[in-house]
């Protein structure tokens, strides 16, 4: 009886196979040509595996980071990949090449893209909470929170968190680079920032000086909160409490005597 043909499908289910040990034998003759001298051999290896190398750099693509200087760096790792692969071990190029880049383009973001640098094992946290935010965005149709990312990577919200605000730092910005534009002025960052207020030292002083002068009587402390924080003269306290600017003056130097020998003393 005449064998059927094989079902289509059952053909389709083992093309894949079949070329997979196809292009494995292929990737063993040219590392050995390679091997034998051969440089063309070895180009040919690294001009196949382009694309892979290429596919990886876009699984790691960030808006701060140019995706040529990202497949740049995945070439590095395939071309470190075809100098160390094995044939004679068995295992498949692809499978060797895989790790290989993707282990330069890890340490590409641990080492060469922080302004301000973190400790490694946080760099190494920032980068899995970011590819895990990209596929979890992917699986749930909107931003991930810290509860599913610290569930994702089995890693507590804290660490999460402070991952989160490490990526922040990882660049630089500069405070002449714009904010935001609006009828054609601009703003940049430095003139979003705030100047020392010349009132803080006042104000901390009269608030030191409340503090202290709880050895002081009424009177003493009236006089010195007039003097020091509403910054009135001599004159214009003796006409307030109903003294001589004399006595006044007296009185404010004896009172910071003490206040001096207390805080000595404290």
């Amino acid at each position: 009886m005449a064998t059927s043909a094989p079902a289509p499908e059952r053909v389709a289910r083992r093309a894949p196979a079949h070329e997979r040990a196809r292009r494995q034998r292929d990737d063993q003759l040219l590392m050995h040509r390679n091997q034998g001298g051969d440089a063309r051999a070895r180009d040919e290896l690294i001009e196949r595996y382009m694309p892979l190398a290429r596919s990886l750099a876009l699984r790691y693509r960030r808006a701060s980071e140019p995706l040529d200087d990202l497949v740049q760096v995945a070439s590095v790792g395939l071309v470190k990949a075809v100098d160390r692969w094995d044939p004679d071990r068995g295992l498949a190029f692809s499978s060797y090449a895989v790790p290989t880049i993707l282990g330069e383009i890890r340490r590409y973001f641990r080492d060469a893209t922080w302004d301000v640098r973190p400790a490694r094992d946080l760099q190494e946290l920032c980068l899995s909470v970011e590819e895990a935010r990209e596929k979890l965005w992917g699986e749930l149709g909107r931003s991930p929170t810290v509860a599913d990312l610290a569930e994702r990577l089995n890693r507590s919200p804290e660490e999460v968190v402070e991952a989160l605000q490490a990526t922040e730092g990882r660049s630089i910005r500069s405070l002449d680079a714009p904010v935001h534009e609006e009828e054609g002025d601009s703003a940049s960052a430095g003139d979003l920032i705030g100047d020392d207020d010349a009132e803080y030292a006042r104000v901390e002083a009269g608030i030191t000086i409340e503090r202290m002068t709880g050895i002081l009587d009424e009177r003493a402390r009236e006089i010195l909160r007039l003097r020091f924080q509403e910054d009135l003269l001599q004159s214009e306290i003796a006409e307030r409490v109903g003294c001589s600017q004399m006595h006044v003056s007296r009185i404010i130097r004896s009172s910071l005597e003490k206040l001096y020998d207390y805080g000595k003393r404290g």
